[in-house]
């Protein structure tokens, strides 16, 4: 099966939340507001990936008709 953009997009975003949850499993914040911005980056990404989930169905079932 061909790569689609959103394959693209759920890699890419994919690889952010794991960078983002390995800087923080290293000890990487340096105080609690660093530490509440990167879960809250993590906690975007993991919506955004939703979405791009979401498109994706939508997308395929609409191509299927």
């Amino acid at each position: 099966m061909a790569t689609t953009v959103f394959d693209v997009l759920k890699k890419k975003i994919s690889e952010d939340i794991s960078s983002a949850k390995e800087f923080l499993s290293r000890g990487g914040a340096k105080d609690y507001p660093q530490y509440k911005e990167i879960t809250g980056l993590i906690r975007g990404l993991e919506t955004c990936n939703d979405y791009v989930l979401d498109l994706a169905k939508n997308y395929m079932e609409e191509d299927d008709d």
